[in-house]
């Protein structure tokens, strides 16, 4: 982009592909909550939740919800005009509470110490009870059912919705997330023999919604999925076989320098590289603070007309060099792909992430947020 040394380019095509591939798995009254918390995974979290809410091309309308993790993300999706449901998946400080009545925002409710702060509203925001089922984070045991129930009840306290979160994505992944289900379904009988039969039911997130459609109940919710990435290796390999996945970012920086070093020279603080040949070295003004994690360094890889170029010595805070040597030749203002396509070849976050020992998760939501994306 002009005027601009790093940027990031969202692909709104691959984006409405992605949404589209789970519209056509879920049924038509399943709503798809669509989780941008977290700056969207590193894409942008305004401009992917505009994307969705303003799209008249993916017709989802009513249907779409987005989840988030915070108050403080969901205001900022307020005061941007998205009108959507906003679920903060997140705790919450009884402080903020105020403000989720007030600007329609759904909380996550999973203790009771955040009960006794919401009965003492006298606006009551909107909320869903969360539900530890097995992942053992957030949300209220099954032998803490009749107690919730009971204080439910006691405090007119109406829940607008119940869910649970699936832990496991390995081999044991489909027992432990058939016995969680089981578990919440029971949970679920309970509330509604209670009188509380007309909840929003919600328990798939990105792998269930691929592998397990018994799950899918009044909303599903995914994420990284709509990013183009599988959100696991299991959902890789046993996805629905129509499902095509489509990343949607783009990750460019420019050559800034350009110069040729003797055999024999150090590159990069403390003297971890050294080339074995004369080397024409390329600087990119780019590091560790923008998201170019410090793991690459001396095994990262560019692309640079079309050609991957390697990384030499530490990633330093604000730039890396590469080696541009061999033909074809690079000049300075060249594009540079960090992470994405370029000419017949790719870098992509999975590819990145085996080389650091991380998951594309981590690749992607570290990306500093103040880099322009468009």
């Amino acid at each position: 982009m002009k005027n601009l040394r790093t940027w990031i380019e969202i692909d709104k095509k691959a984006l409405e592909h992605n949404v589209r591939q789970f519209l056509k798995l879920i049924p038509k009254r399943t709503r798809l909550m669509a989780v941008v918390k977290s700056n969207a995974y590193g894409h942008g979290m305004v401009k992917i939740a505009k994307e969705l809410a303003g799209s008249r091309k993916l017709a989802v309308g009513s249907r779409l919800w987005l989840g988030v993790d915070s108050i403080v993300e969901a205001l900022r999706l307020r005061e941007e005009g998205i009108k959507n449901p906003i679920l903060v998946l997140g705790s919450t400080l009884s402080s903020r509470m105020k403000e989720a009545a007030e600007k329609n925002i759904v909380l996550t409710i999973s203790n009771f110490e955040s009960l006794e702060a919401l009965k003492k509203l006298k606006n009551l925001p909107a909320f869903h009870i969360k539900i530890d089922t097995g992942m053992h984070r957030q949300g209220f045991l099954a032998e803490d059912v009749f107690k919730l129930i009971k204080f439910l009840k006691h405090f007119r306290l109406s829940p607008q919705g119940i869910y649970t979160h699936f832990a496991s994505k390995d081999w044991g992944y489909p027992i432990y997330t058939q016995n969680q289900f089981s578990e919440f379904k029971k949970i679920l009988s309970l509330f509604q023999r209670n009188g509380f039969g007309n909840l929003v039911r919600h328990a798939a997130a990105s792998d269930a919604t691929l592998l397990f459609p018994e799950t899918h109940l009044d909303m599903v919710r995914v994420g990284m999925v709509l990013y183009g990435y599988w959100s696991s290796w299991v959902a890789k390999v046993k996805h629905p076989p129509q499902m095509v996945l489509k990343p949607i970012l783009t990750w460019k920086t420019i050559v800034s320098e350009i110069k040729e070093i003797p055999a024999g020279s150090y590159v990069g603080y403390d003297l971890t590289e050294r080339v074995s040949r004369k080397t024409k070295i390329a600087v990119l003004p780019i590091g560790y603070w923008h998201g170019y994690d410090r793991g690459l360094s001396s095994i990262g890889e560019v692309l640079i007309r079309g050609r991957r170029r390697k990384v030499l010595g530490r990633v330093s805070m604000d730039m890396i060099v590469v080696d541009v040597t061999d033909k074809p030749y690079v000049k300075v203002g060249n594009v540079v792909v960090l992470l994405g396509k370029q000419g017949k070849d790719a870098i992509w976050a999975d590819e990145m992430a085996e080389k650091i020992g991380t998951s594309p998760y981590e690749v992607l939501t570290r990306i500093n947020p103040l880099i322009e994306r468009n």
